[in-house]
């Protein structure tokens, strides 16, 4: 094993699990900035995992083994899907594979596990945010699916690190289909990392919430669980834009260098597009992660007819 390789192995663990909770800091910060307030230093998040994690949790009164299960699943999830999502093109292999399909599989497993737990405990506000969370993933797992798949064309593999590699340089942005990819991505990151116009971080009113909601019941170190599990699900959607859907140097030492540049950049792409945008009316937001869903359908077309 390399240098390069032992470095980018060391960057995709230690920022997944360690330093993926920064980017929701950063994002909070930046976007308080943007709006005149002082707001919370980067490392808030970290002081609400350590209240968290000292806290016992709650048994619900009639809930099954999914109730109490759901936490540790979903944590289990994202931590493979940290490992299987590469920092660069060099990353080594770390027991799970690269394959962009088993990344989708993994995400939709955590969802589905919070939204079993939700239907275990019948409670109705967390009913309400489960069952918009299912509506909404048709449409998000689908962009995402067709997103990867416009990458996996250009590189010609679906091993992610294939594709940082493949789509690295100018050559793959000479034809508008990884454009159009990067579009629906942009819709996804937005939606995975449950951001306005889609849902609204900031808000714990349960009429309104969606990815809140299906976690109400939960509190202690349950919750400091899936609250990290949030936050490496930023991680994951920002390390795949930067590695992927924006132009990115050949070569793992550059990529691993520019990397805290790319994902600092979409922290306050994100913030300022909070700071623009007003939540959207929850029926028309399908409609929207429906749109990127098409745009990529499109790219997968445009490189189909430029391959011809």
């Amino acid at each position: 094993m390399t240098a390069q390789s032992v470095t980018a192995g060391a960057v995709q663990v230690v920022g997944g699990i360690a330093l993926s909770p920064f980017l929701i800091g950063l994002t909070q910060l930046a976007k308080a900035r943007l709006q005149g307030r002082r707001g919370p230093g980067p490392l808030q998040p970290y002081r609400e995992l350590r209240r968290l994690w000292g806290k016992s949790g709650v048994d619900v009164e009639s809930t099954t083994l999914v109730y109490r299960l759901a936490p540790v699943l979903v944590a289990a999830a994202l931590g493979a899907a940290i490992l299987l999502v590469p920092a660069a093109q060099g990353a080594p292999g770390l027991g799970v594979g690269h394959d962009a399909l088993a990344l989708a599989g993994l995400l939709a497993l955590a969802r589905l596990s919070v939204c079993a737990a939700a239907w275990d405990t019948s409670n109705g506000f967390a009913l309400q945010g489960a069952s918009r969370d299912l509506v909404l993933s048709v449409f998000v797992e689908a962009a995402l699916v067709l997103s990867l798949a416009v990458a996996a064309l250009v590189a010609g593999t679906t091993d992610l690190r294939g594709v940082v590699a493949g789509t690295a340089g100018s050559q793959p942005w000479t034809t508008p289909a990884l454009g159009l990819a990067a579009v629906a991505f942009a819709l996804v990151v937005i939606a995975e990392t449950g951001r306005q116009p889609v849902d609204n971080p900031d808000t714990h009113l349960e009429l309104t919430m969606i990815h809140e909601g299906p976690i109400l019941e939960y509190a202690g170190r349950d919750q400091a669980l899936l609250q990290w599990a949030l936050a490496a699900r930023h991680w994951l959607v920002l390390v795949l834009a930067a590695s992927i859907f924006l132009p990115h140097v050949q070569g793992t030492w550059w990529q691993l260098a520019l990397l805290p540049v790319s994902l600092t950049l979409l922290c306050l792409v994100l913030a300022l597009t909070e700071t623009l945008v007003a939540k959207m009316r929850i029926l028309l937001v399908p409609r929207l992660i429906g749109v990127g869903a098409a745009v990529a359908l499109l790219g997968i077309v445009t490189w189909l007819v430029d391959a011809l």
